[in-house]
C-alpha cells in the first residue's frame, strides 16, 4: 500500500488526506528539533526551493522517540524551523515512527523500503552506534534515529531509504529522476 491512500492530522490537529498528493514525490522525513542532524533542515529546504514547482513536496514528521529531541509543541517546533532554518514546507502533527503507536505512514513506508542507504565507512560505523543506543529501533526495518528519509514516487510507493547521516542534497539525483 502507497502512503498516498492515507490521512495524517496537519500540526493544527486537522485531517490531511495524503491522496492529494498523487502525481507528485515526496520526500518525507522523521525529524527533531535538537538533534545533531538537526541542520539538515538547511538540505531539506533547498530541495524544496529547487524543486517544488516542478512537484516535490516535503513531508516532515516531528519525532520525539529518539532521545527526546523533538521536545515543544507542533507549533513551537513549526516556529523553530521557520525562524533557523528559513523553511517554507509546513511539517505535520508530531508523531511515532516505531513500536505499537507509530504513525501508519511510517509502517507502510518500512515495509517498501527495509534498510538505509548509508554512504561512506564513517557513516556506516555512526549508524551501528546510533542503533545501539536507539531504544525504540527493536525489529528489522525499524528506524534507527531522527532524520531517516524516504522518497517516495509519485504513486505514493517508497521507492529510497536514506539513513539519518545522508546529506539531503545527496539525494538530487534520486530525486530528479522521479520528477
Amino acid at each position: 500500500m502507497g502512503i498516498y491512500e492515507l490521512k495524517v492530522k496537519t500540526r493544527k490537529g486537522e485531517e490531511f488526506d495524503l491522496s492529494s498528493l498523487k502525481g507528485k514525490v515526496s520526500l518525507v522525513v522523521n525529524t527533531a528539533t535538537g538533534c545533531g542532524f538537526t541542520p539538515q533542515y538547511e538540505g531539506l529546504e533547498m530541495l524544496y526551493e529547487k524543486y517544488h514547482d516542478q512537484g516535490l513536496e516535503v513531508l516532515d514528521f516531528p519525532c520525539d522517540q529518539f532521545g527526546h529531541q523533538a521536545p515543544g509543541s507542533n507549533d513551537e517546533i513549526h516556529e523553530f524551523c521557520t525562524a533557523k532554518y528559513k523553511t517554507q514546507f509546513d511539517q505535520f502533527a508530531k508523531i511515532e515512527v516505531n513500536g505499537e503507536n507509530e504513525s501508519p505512514v511510517f509502517t507502510a513506508l518500512k515495509s517498501q523500503q527495509t534498510h538505509d542507504e548509508i554512504k561512506g565507512m564513517k557513516n556506516k560505523m555512526a549508524m551501528k552506534a546510533i542503533a545501539k543506543i536507539s531504544t525504540t529501533c527493536k525489529k528489522e526495518g525499524d528506524i534507527a534515529w531522527n532524520f531517516t528519509k524516504f522518497l517516495v514516487d509519485k504513486e505514493g510507493n517508497a521507492v529510497k531509504r536514506y539513513s539519518p547521516t545522508f546529506d539531503p542534497k545527496d539525494i538530487e539525483g534520486d530525486l530528479k529522476e522521479l520528477l
